[in-house]
């Protein structure tokens, strides 16, 4: 159950209207996951979903290798509410299922190409011991270029504040929909 009651549309402060109206007609087309929590912040908000925005839509990285770090982090977050709903935007992007299943599951994924591989290294050696050793860091860069690892780089830790909002303010999933998450 959601630990905070959702928000009246129609009581916000003016600036909490101005960040919902750019969220609602930006990109997403609507306030899910994070982002009526972050509303009881404007500022938070403001700043947070400008970041969302480039990180979703507007970096180097291919999307499908951009969904496929969310799916990632959502993962290890054990963030029910992102792995549902990025599951579906990285099969629209063209992540293989067997590599979103993968994921879900805790499997090794089967790559189709070394860039599937540098994000996958990358990430999930990062979030095993908070660091990336030489080697990762090498083959990231020879796949993603540096702006597509610091990309890389962006893309996880804005899904790990969204995935933190989630969880702790208890986002569900959509009624009927089952948790993805082990």
């Amino acid at each position: 159950m959601p630990r905070l009651a959702p928000i009246d549309l129609d009581q916000l402060s003016p600036e909490q209207r101005a960040v919902a109206d750019a969220i609602i007609s930006g990109p997403r087309g609507g306030l899910r996951g994070p982002f009526e929590a972050w509303l009881r912040s404007p500022q938070l908000a403001d700043r947070g979903q400008k970041l969302g925005e480039y990180c979703r839509f507007g970096t180097s990285l291919p999307r499908d290798l951009s969904e496929f770090a969310i799916l990632l982090t959502g993962k290890h977050w054990r963030a029910q509410f992102e792995f549902w709903a990025h599951a579906r935007l990285a099969r629209d992007a063209g992540l293989p299922e067997d590599i979103i299943e993968a994921v879900r599951t805790g499997a090794a994924p089967e790559f189709r190409d070394e860039a599937q591989r540098a994000v996958h290294a990358l990430v999930s050696e990062y979030f095993a011991t908070n660091r990336v050793s030489e080697p990762t860091y090498r083959l990231a860069i020879a796949e993603l270029g540096e702006s597509g690892v610091v990309d890389l780089v962006g893309v996880v830790g804005y899904y790990c504040l969204v995935s933190m909002t989630l969880n702790v303010f208890d986002v569900g999933l959509p009624a009927g929909q089952p948790e993805p998450l082990p």
